[in-house]
């Protein structure tokens, strides 16, 4: 008989939850994990991805939107309490991502759902207005386990998921995975009354039916560290910003701006999050401290507040174009976020 493990997350931190995850994949033995998880209004991207490509980086900063950075591959996409996320591991031979899957259709299909899978790692409901997309999935594999992780859309605000996983029109051009869109749909259009504990119940019935076997679900909080190898260490490196911005594959950016005092067109090269090149090129009268800018920015973190503070330390050599250079400290913290 298969030896089970059920854990059930109580925290709607997206960092908290993926670090719980990582260490669980790291020290788990010969048994098959089902992990079950919520994150408050959250974008997560996957491991090879550009955030400022992929996301609306300002918005989400203006409305306390988190990026989280997961370990696997794949897309971008929006959590929030709407979302239902799954996580299946297993050792091998026994992790099968097909057993996973079907599990979680067979779940829906205890609830009257009947979805189906699509392509690599979609789930999809044939609908009069054509196919719709209500779970997307990631993998994750090592020479001896696996993990197969997603999430549901039971009521998920379709709109924010637009208004955070468009980006900015910036002229950027990046390396990495770029998210495919899909057209997608919350499942309560089909069940109405639809609940989280529902598709948490569903699934772990069917989770234990499969394999013949059970478990006493362990609820991990956040109220106290979970008993976990190393997890303070790891909980610290997933809420960074050199793990959740900085691992971004190398892009380069253009920004330009017409001000009273002239034109401005700043070329930025970035690799690991901190800017490796910078050209500024400026009609202006005085372009001396735009110049010294352009020397200060390389080695500088690309976050608005390390841009800012670099622009900060010209107003001390030039008072006299205090004006013209706070103008422009202004305008690259609202661009660069």
């Amino acid at each position: 008989m298969t030896s089970l493990r059920l854990l059930i997350s109580d925290s709607y931190d997206p960092w908290f939850n993926l670090a719980v995850e990582e260490c669980i994949f790291r020290e788990m033995n010969s048994q098959v994990i089902l992990f079950l998880w919520r994150n408050a209004e959250t974008v997560v991207i996957g491991q090879s991805q550009n955030p400022w490509k992929e996301c609306n980086t300002r918005r989400m900063e203006q409305d306390g939107i988190r990026l989280a950075r997961r370990s696997s591959g794949g897309g971008a996409v929006f959590h929030d309490l709407g979302n239902t996320c799954f996580t299946f591991m297993a050792g091998k031979p026994g992790y099968d991502k097909a057993v996973s899957t079907n599990i979680i259709l067979q779940a829906l299909s205890r609830l009257g759902i009947n979805a189906s899978a699509s392509g690599r790692n979609d789930l999809v409901i044939e609908t009069a207005d054509g196919i719709r997309k209500i779970s997307g999935s990631a993998y994750r594999e090592t020479a001896d386990r696996g993990f197969h992780h997603g999430t549901l859309l039971l009521n998920a605000d379709l709109n924010r998921l637009a208004d955070y996983l468009n980006p900015d029109p910036k002229k950027l051009q990046a390396k990495g995975i770029t998210s495919v869109r899909s057209r997608v749909a919350n499942l309560a259009e089909f069940a109405p009354d639809i609940t989280h504990q529902q598709v948490c119940e569903a699934i772990i019935q069917t989770f234990f039916a499969y394999y013949g076997s059970s478990a006493t679900a362990e609820v991990i909080s956040p109220d106290a560290f979970p008993d976990l190898p190393n997890f303070a260490d790891q909980f610290a490196k997933q809420s960074s910003w050199q793990w959740n911005f900085g691992k971004a594959p190398a892009f380069s950016h253009l920004l330009n701006e017409r001000f009273s005092w002239g034109g401005v067109d700043i070329f930025f090269d970035v690799e690991q999050g901190a800017i490796t090149r910078a050209q500024i090129f400026s009609d202006s009268l005085q372009p001396a401290p735009l110049q010294q800018l352009a020397g200060l920015l390389v080695g500088c973190a690309y976050r608005s507040d390390a841009v800012a503070a670099c622009c900060q330390r010209l107003l001390a050599d030039y008072p006299q174009q205090a004006t013209e250079l706070q103008q422009l400290q202004r305008w690259l913290s609202e661009v660069i976020k």
